[in-house]
């Protein structure tokens, strides 16, 4: 048999790929790991719209109203919004139910199979894995930010690799906000999360060029919580573009195609936006019977125009960022605290952080304290 469509990867944004061909189409999904969702290696905070692209409802832990960001000279900003910035979500539970609404919509699903590598032939792709071989007429690499997939596509590695590390650990909460750390201490070239979820709490961060498990092990011992771990997750975050997102017969989608919020190191919104473009020009295209890199090339021009612009927006401010000392950061943070600021964070998007900027550019009074401070960062 071969298939229409063998997505490589289980997660939400392969899983949505194919919950959304599967209905007319022949897909497989390939999964290396036993089950999707697992292991979690993220901090479960969506907006209501990249909830709502997910296309199934897990259950909510805990609705974040704000922020308490904690700068490195030890001086803190709450952000505080009347209305629900993030949902707190079973992340494993969430991708279990994608992978499920992409069988029901037709799809079958082989966990414990590893890619290892594909075969252009004269109908589409011959896909190797450990438990065999499988035909398509397209391949989908769904497959993370070591994509194997997109190495076939002679890819670089994306401009930047964060490295992230996740513990769950038995600390209740259910306050509304989360907490940040800023600054070399705590998290170089990223930030420190704590997310309330209920009866647990999720305490992670990212790191920029060193091991981040050193400032994990810091950050819990300090909070006297290492000894209260539940379990760890880890992975890596691509960031920045990195080179085509389609080939003959093949297309990337999610992190497997940097489609990773540069800012908060969020992938699920971007990468959701883009598994819908993917499966509406894989449709048109398997409609056409034409899957050569000329046609199938619409779906990168698509996606960067519709998700990518935001993308690289974010990524200009994360070089930005990465070019802060820890005085700059909390000269950034006594910013943050003049009121006037602080009422315009209160309504951040979190899903487009680059409008917060826009509006205090607009205003006279703020713009003339940014554009002091961004002088510093010039490009």
């Amino acid at each position: 048999m071969r298939y229409d469509a063998v997505v490589i990867g289980g997660g939400p944004a392969g899983c949505r790929t194919a919950a959304l061909m599967a209905s007319e189409y022949d897909v497989l999904i390939l999964e290396e790991h036993p089950q999707p969702g697992l292991p979690v290696q993220c901090a479960g905070l969506l907006s209501d719209e990249a909830l709502s692209l997910t296309g199934v409802k897990p259950d909510i832990l805990n609705d974040m109203y704000g922020a308490r960001i904690v700068f490195p000279d030890g001086n803190e900003t709450t952000v505080r919004s009347s209305k629900r910035l993030m949902r707190v979500v079973d992340r494993a539970q969430m991708d279990s139910m994608m992978a499920d609404a992409a069988r029901d919509a037709g799809a079958e699903i082989q966990c414990e199979t590893k890619f290892t590598g594909s075969v252009p032939d004269s109908e589409g792709r011959r896909v190797n894995h450990t438990n065999g071989t499988v035909e398509c007429r397209v391949l989908v690499g769904a497959d993370g930010p070591r994509s194997t997939v997109s190495k076939e596509l002679g890819n670089p590695g994306p401009e930047e690799n964060l490295v992230g590390i996740q513990a769950e650990v038995r600390k209740p909460s259910d306050d509304d906000y989360f907490t940040s750390y800023l600054g070399s201490e705590h998290a170089p070239g990223f930030f420190t999360w704590e997310v309330p979820c209920g009866d647990f709490t999720r305490i992670g961060l990212c790191t920029a060029g060193e091991p981040p498990f050193p400032y994990l092990k810091k950050y819990l011992k300090r909070e006297g919580l290492e000894d209260r771990i539940i379990r760890y997750g880890c992975g890596r975050i691509p960031l920045g573009f990195r080179g085509r997102s389609y080939g003959d017969a093949c297309a990337l989608v999610g992190d497997a195609a940097a489609q990773v919020k540069p800012v908060s190191g969020g992938g699920v919104h971007p990468g959701l936006r883009s598994a819908a473009i993917l499966a509406d020009y894989l449709s048109l295209a398997l409609n056409e019977g034409d899957l050569s890199a000329v046609n199938l090339s619409g779906y990168e021009s698509r996606w960067k125009a519709e998700v990518g612009a935001d993308l690289e927006k974010g990524y200009k401010l994360r070089r930005r960022f990465v070019r802060m000392s820890d005085g700059d950061l909390s000269l950034a943070g006594r910013f943050a605290r003049r009121d006037d600021v602080r009422s315009v964070l209160n309504d951040i998007d979190i899903d487009h952080p680059d409008l917060v900027v826009r509006r205090i550019l607009k205003s006279p009074r703020m713009s003339m304290h940014a554009l002091a401070l961004l002088g510093r960062l010039a490009l």
